[in-house]
């Protein structure tokens, strides 16, 4: 990359007729939409087992894609 002054890029923007597209925030929203079922709590917070193997865990991480309805898990 080239190292420019802002000023520069500024007066060139303006003589090509650019303009830099804003990032909109998005506002607070309490609603939470369509919620899934629950899934039943079967370990009822009791981890340890009596033999190997016989309780296994994972956890799943959701990711939204930007400008896609698409998502990475």
């Amino acid at each position: 990359g080239y190292l420019v002054n802002h000023k520069r890029v500024q007066r060139l923007m303006k003589v090509l007729n650019l303009q830099a597209k804003m990032r909109q925030k998005r506002k607070y929203s309490s609603h939470k939409g369509d919620v899934d079922k629950k899934a039943d709590n079967l370990i009822q917070r009791q981890f340890e087992g009596s033999k190997p193997m016989e309780k296994c865990y994972t956890d799943v991480t959701e990711f939204t894609i930007p400008n896609s309805t698409q998502k990475l898990y």
